[in-house]
């Protein structure tokens, strides 16, 4: 497809944008660079002394995550809170990837299944969970505090903002360490690690491992893909930039700067829609059939380019007399990304796996996002629809084990947008919630591979029953594959009863499926509260915590936008379903003993621990919801 080319004021005004500096992946070249600093004549009034600064460091860890987006973060928090030592490398000054105040897109999911969400649990409904909490005003950079709270809280994380990782050293098919520019400190890191998650998005550090990777569209037959172009091609999907307004009560003018392109729409296909414009365009976007890395500073400055275009002609053209009051108010400067390197693994998940619904024995994560392939043009192309919504899920689809590893670099492995997938499989599973799943799931496997000192490959084929139950334990969902965990002594009682019970059943807090989905009830509902849930044991049994996953409404997005929306899909506050103060008891000996009380509960999968004893019963005291009249469960768990 031939571009239209709008760009008027070639490349001479086109200036880094970026924090981090970028450097060549060339081993030659990257030692002379950063290394050599025997000309640095530093004088250091202080002490009278002339010296070199000792800008090199060694540290080692046992996963090291590199990408501090979405995905990077659910991988670093899951394989940290698992016991892995772990470290976050992220290269900009904020995490959260395209959801950070750099870049303000909403952290979508599987959000619209038959008119409801299918919301995504585990540690990524944590941090949004957290951000409700923390951050009732919905501020894109207080959201950026809410994320590295999130993360610094870990005791066994370690977070290194302003932190690129430029080189893989290898040893045989391994990565033996991977070589970090921090900008801020000058500081050149070596990180030595048996285990490394490369959630980077663009993939420097797997790409300079040698990891094999793809770029570009797939031919209808190598897959069978439907909606895929005849014939392979380099197209990747463009990056966009958001702005956003503000009414400013009376009219305001707009003058154009003189690196913005003249947009006139003149041609426009009719879903290139002005909808929502003071919040943001998303169609401002520029992909490349070539290499779209190398592009990426080109494409900024055409990007800043188009954005003042449309605004301009928002403002100017005469077209939106409702802008007249409106001003910009914020303005990318960082492009989000929606692709550009995919890596190879053991299984390429391509576009009929998702239709389909193929059932993997090693799922491990789940999407549902449609298949969303933007226009390869992206605004040089407008005469094309900006995406094409191939296809509208109806239920969630399978993510396997086997795409979330290198397929030749043997202790490598990755989460987000560039995992093993088609270009057609990428326009869904690319959503940052869906690319939490894949992290939350190397994280885990991560700490597999450190506790059995075995790699990625080996997980997947000997370990994977372990795995998803680890993932389940900590809420996350898999389709199609209830938890079965054999140490949990809940499955082994004799009774479990409710006070009450308005819908579903007691047992079904025992069926290894936390949510309602395809049809079925999995859950218990109280009729008011408070409410007692009881579990007995004929004899005895040595416990000491109880796990239970309480409703925050899946069915209902809790993201924040940038509308700020609440309706039956989404809701900008707490969950009011959610379960907020409780208790919990056990019998010893006849007697009712308090074992703990929580009154200000903050998470879906909620935990009770406390020293080992002998039990025949245990009891649930539950008290109040955040506004719902009665309590919904989904699992309780016990262990000893």
């Amino acid at each position: 497809m031939k571009r239209r080319e709008f760009f008027k004021k070639g490349t001479k005004a086109v200036v880094a944008a970026g924090v981090v500096p970028i450097i060549a992946s060339s081993c030659a070249s990257t030692n002379d660079i950063l290394d050599d600093r025997n000309k640095d004549k530093w004088y250091h009034l202080g002490t009278g002394k002339k010296g070199i600064p000792n800008r090199k460091k060694i540290v080692n860890y046992d996963v090291a995550v590199i990408g501090g987006g979405a995905a990077g973060i659910c991988a670093a928090v899951a394989a940290a809170r698992n016991g892995s030592k772990t470290v976050l490398v992220q290269d900009r000054p904020v995490l959260g990837g395209n959801a950070s105040s750099e870049m303000r897109v909403h952290l979508n999911g599987v959000n619209n299944l038959k008119g409801k969400a299918e919301r995504e649990t585990g540690i990524i409904e944590e941090i949004l969970l957290h951000n409700r909490f923390e951050n009732e005003q919905e501020s894109f950079p207080v959201f950026d505090h809410v994320m590295y709270d999130f993360v610094v809280r870990e005791p066994n994380l370690t977070l290194m903002l302003n932190t690129q990782a430029i080189e893989a050293v290898m040893d045989g098919d391994k990565i033996k360490s991977a070589k970090c520019w921090q900008s801020t400190t000058e500081t050149l890191y070596t990180i030595n690690a048996p285990v490394y998650i490369d959630s980077s998005g663009d993939g420097l550090l797997g790409a300079s491992a040698g990891a094999e990777y793809r770029t570009g569209r797939e031919g209808k037959a190598e897959f069978d893909e439907t909606y895929a172009p005849d014939e392979p091609d380099g197209w990747q999907m463009g990056a966009t930039l958001l702005m956003s307004s503000k009414d400013m009560g009376r009219p305001m003018k707009y003058i154009p700067p003189s690196f913005a392109i003249k947009y006139t729409h003149e041609g426009g296909h009719k879903r290139r829609k002005f909808a929502g414009f003071q919040d943001g365009i998303w169609w401002i976007e520029v992909g490349s059939d070539g290499d779209i890395i190398g592009d990426a500073e080109i494409n900024r400055h055409k990007l800043m380019g188009y954005l003042h275009g449309v605004w301009d002609y928002i403002k100017n053209s005469g077209n939106f007399p409702e802008a007249e009051n409106l001003a910009l108010d914020w303005v990318g400067s960082l492009p989000s990304r929606r692709e550009s390197r995919r890596f190879i693994g053991d299984y390429i998940v391509s576009e009929k796996d998702m239709t389909e619904h193929k059932h993997f024995y090693d799922a491990v994560a789940f999407g549902g996002w449609s298949l969303d392939e933007h226009n390869p043009g992206g605004i040089e192309d407008i005469s094309e629809p900006p995406s094409y919504f191939h296809y509208h899920f109806e239920e969630v689809y399978q993510f396997p084990f086997r795409s979330l590893y290198s397929k030749n670099v043997s202790n490598l492995m990755f989460a987000g947008r560039n995992v093993s997938q088609t270009h057609i499989a990428l326009s869904s599973s690319r959503i940052m919630a869906t690319c939490s799943l894949q992290g939350q799931a190397v994280g885990t496997a991560a700490t597999i591979c450190n506790r059995k000192n075995v790699l990625p490959r080996e997980v997947g084929k000997n370990h994977i029953s372990e795995l998803q139950e680890m993932l389940m334990r900590d809420d996350a969902f898999i389709p199609k594959r209830p938890a079965n965990d054999p140490k949990d002594l809940a499955k082994k009682s004799s009774l479990i009863f409710g006070s009450s019970t308005l819908s579903g059943d007691p047992k079904n807090l025992l069926n290894g499926i936390s949510r309602d989905i395809d049809g079925a009830i999995n859950h218990w509902k109280s009729d008011g509260l408070n409410a007692e849930l009881q579990l007995e044991w004929e004899s005895p049994v040595d416990l000491s915590s109880v796990e239970l996953k309480c409703d925050t409404n899946v069915k209902r997005n809790i993201m924040m936008r940038k509308d700020s929306r609440n309706n039956e899909l989404y809701g900008n506050h707490v969950p009011k379903e959610m379960l907020k103060s409780l208790s919990l008891q056990a019998r010893v000996n006849g007697k009712w003993h308090d074992l703990g009380s929580i009154e200000n509960n903050r998470t879906r999968l909620i935990k009770f621990k406390f020293d080992n004893l002998k039990t025949t019963a245990v009891k649930l005291k539950l008290k109040e919801t955040y506004g719902a009249v009665n309590v919904k469960l989904f699992e309780i768990r016990c262990y000893s």
